[in-house]
């Protein structure tokens, strides 16, 4: 097994520290926080990497928060100086881990997502219906998956490939610092959720030999035409997971038929699958019907501008062109309109525009 050591000098490397600053301020330069570090980035960026090379480093504060969609979750942020750190500290030992995830891993990697993980899903239910006249769904995912991620068997992985020991002493500091389990809002605990099942993706892909198994996060199928094998699966890799990283899956996994006929959708990835074709879920709908409400409040208030509201659609949008979606598309833009008092109501920011978007 290869190893990899000295790779601290690249963590606290100003070079690669400014890059983190970069990446870390993404989608929030007009943030408090990052004005104020901005305001003196050089010595910022300087003192952070003197507290890393004499080991003088702790990890700060969290700020805790809930967000609602799709599902309700607690957040855990950290000081933006700290989220600087841990995207220069991924950059250095993300490399270790990215050529070694099995290619059907779509969370939180470079080329992949949501949308080729769905155009995957759906080829292999209509290559094994084609086949076989009937295609079969083992869909799991893990209950509460972060929280109950193991601290040692987390680092016990890590140091399988990381030889680096204060490489490791960073790492497991961070870990350390939330707990039990690892906090949703860290970008360590990202790679380091997908490193922890990479065990499982050797055992169902190595062990097990299945073909068409994909994984997003804690989220994963295998599809196959025999019923029965894919119930063996499931008793399998619930002992093994429970075994081996001491983790459950949750009451929602099942084994179903998809097709339109004799069976149902797979809801997967943000849509509902079914061999001949894709739908949103429901709750996408019906969620961006509420935002597209309050992008309408906060305009006629000034709080947010044309570019945003493009920006905010057009993510949407994006998302919604994977699926047959063009009639929801139309009515839901076509009806959006966003005036501010006293303003012309054919301006360029009428319901044409948007209609347009779809």
């Amino acid at each position: 097994m290869k190893t990899y050591d000295n790779l601290y000098p690249n963590i606290y490397d100003f070079e690669s520290l400014y890059n983190g600053y970069l990446k870390a301020r993404k989608g929030k330069r007009h943030h408090a926080e990052v004005l104020k570090f901005e305001s003196n980035l050089e010595g910022e960026l300087i003192q952070l990497q003197n507290e890393l090379i004499w080991g003088q480093y702790h990890t700060g504060q969290y700020r805790e928060f809930y967000v609602y969609e799709p599902k309700t979750r607690l957040v855990a942020a950290l000081p933006f100086r700290d989220r600087v750190l841990q995207h220069s500290l991924v950059a250095a030992i993300e490399p270790i881990w990215e050529n070694r995830f099995i290619h059907h891993s779509y969370a939180c990697r470079p080329g992949r997502g949501m949308h080729s993980g769905a155009l995957q899903a759906q080829k292999w239910l209509r290559q094994v219906e084609r086949n076989h006249g009937r295609a079969y769904v083992l869909k799991a995912d893990v209950r509460k998956y972060f929280p109950s991620i193991n601290h040692d068997i987390l680092l016990a992985m890590l140091a399988r490939r990381i030889k680096c020991q204060r490489t490791m002493a960073l790492l497991s500091a961070i870990i350390h610092s939330w707990g039990p389990g690892l906090p949703i809002g860290n970008l360590t605990s990202q790679l380091a959720a997908n490193v922890y099942l990479h065990e499982l993706d050797q055992e169902v892909k190595q062990g097990l030999r299945e073909r068409f198994y994909m994984r997003y996060m804690d989220d994963w199928i295998i599809v196959h035409h025999d019923k029965q094998h894919l119930h063996q699966l499931r008793r399998h890799l619930e002992q093994w997971l429970k075994d081996n990283l001491a983790l459950e899956l949750n009451d929602k996994t099942q084994v179903f038929p998809v097709g339109t006929r004799n069976g149902r959708a797979l809801d997967f990835l943000g849509y509902r699958m079914w061999t001949t074709h894709r739908r949103l879920r429901t709750g996408s709908v019906r969620r961006m019907k509420s935002r597209l409400k309050i992008m309408q409040r906060e305009y006629a208030k000034g709080k947010i501008g044309p570019e945003e509201i493009r920006n905010r659609i057009n993510s949407w949008v994006g998302h919604a062109k994977f699926a047959d979606t063009y009639r929801i598309r139309s009515m839901l833009l076509s009806r959006a309109r966003f005036i501010r008092p006293g303003s012309c109501a054919n301006s360029p920011d009428n319901k044409e525009q948007w209609k347009h978007s779809a």
